[in-house]
């Protein structure tokens, strides 16, 4: 069995520490909790579960505090999770049959972080990790803002997710950390341009993420999987500015890189057209999304929502609109089935049963 550390960096965390650690506390050998400058009860309910607990003075960079909680750790690998962080019953039991069986060869294990889920419990936005590293590789954390682990050698994938359950979001905070970043002239890498243009997008200021998009689409360099949702969150930016050409253009460009569509290309582009009225055309698009098969292996973004309940969701109002009302039933049913008490779906199930004469 292997031993784990648990690191953590945190800052008036008093609302959901203590939910994250009582997930995991059974599941580590050390916990390792570095205060960046707390002003509530954060470090008491620390204390608490631990008395390896530091003080850290905020540098500006997250990338600093995570290698900081990294050095403190002592046991053979470490895991990291944020204060909003959790660990779900069938995940937990998971992480313990990993640490009884895991072959100390391995340097690290990625695993799902599911970074959203909605009202009904689907997950809305998931990607992989290197989450369990092996301490004596020192890896080091990366990047002043959207940090990531500098990870090489023998890594393995897991089927094992964190859950983010967040309580609120700090609005603008990575968005200061890139315009800081800007203002001390510092050179940006492909990687920087794709998350600053989410930054911009999500805070509406569509035009300066569209640059920032187009920057790291030009570059030769970064990573392939970065270009295609740049394309595709690049066309967001221009259907909030009324540019239908500019949108549908970047979600044909994103195919340059993905090679095959994507369903979050796929969903966008049947919504173009439904909007258009043209619903066979839309239908194609998500009739598409809906057959797209899941690459366990995937390493970048995935948004489950835009090749399960959206489509079929669309398709039920597209079959409806071309008066097939069995296929509409047939698409709005399998919607109900990730989001059973959907006002809209429900509404939808009320409609057709009635233009159907189902009892």
């Amino acid at each position: 069995m292997i031993s784990i550390s648990l690191c953590m960096i945190v800052k008036n965390e008093e609302q959901v520490l203590s939910r994250c650690l009582d997930s995991v506390k059974d599941l580590v050998d050390e916990i390792n909790i570095v205060d960046t400058g707390s002003g509530d009860g954060t470090v008491e309910i620390a204390r608490a579960y631990t008395d390896r607990v530091y003080f850290f003075e905020w540098t500006g960079k997250f990338t600093d505090a995570r290698n900081e909680s990294f050095r403190h750790a002592t046991k053979e690998y470490i895991i990291y999770l944020d204060a909003d962080d959790v660990m779900l019953e069938e995940d937990r039991a998971k992480l313990k049959k990993l640490k009884n069986s895991l072959d100390p060869a391995v340097d690290s294990v990625s695993m799902y972080y599911n970074a959203g889920v909605d009202e009904f419990g689907n997950v809305t936005l998931k990607y992989r990790r290197n989450r369990l590293v092996k301490r004596s590789r020192y890896y080091r954390w990366e990047g002043d803002c959207h940090n990531y682990l500098n990870v090489y050698g023998n890594i393995i994938n897991s089927d094992i997710s964190i859950t983010h359950m967040k309580i609120q979001h700090s609005v603008g905070r990575n968005l200061s950390i890139y315009e800081d970043k800007i203002a001390r002239g510092d050179e940006f890498s492909p990687r920087d341009y794709f998350y600053y243009g989410n930054e911009l997008r999500e805070n509406g200021l569509y035009k300066q993420a569209i640059e920032s998009y187009t920057k790291n689409i030009e570059l030769k360099e970064g990573w392939v999987e970065d270009k295609v949702y740049a394309c595709i969150n690049r066309a967001d930016c221009y259907h909030y500015l009324n540019d239908s050409q500019g949108e549908m253009s970047s979600l044909f460009e994103s195919l340059c890189y993905s090679k095959t569509p994507r369903p979050e290309m796929c969903s966008r582009v049947g919504y173009i057209f439904q909007c258009k009225g043209e619903y066979e055309s839309a239908i194609y698009w998500y009739e598409l999304a809906t057959s797209h098969k899941e690459d366990p292996d995937k390493w970048s973004f995935t948004y489950p929502a835009y090749s399960t309940w959206y489509p079929h969701l669309q398709l039920c109002v597209c079959y409806d609109r071309i008066t097939n009302l069995e296929k509409a039933y047939e698409h709005n049913e399998l919607a109900r089935k990730f989001r059973p008490k959907d006002k809209n779906v429900l509404y939808n199930k009320e409609l057709l049963e009635k233009k159907m004469g189902i009892d």
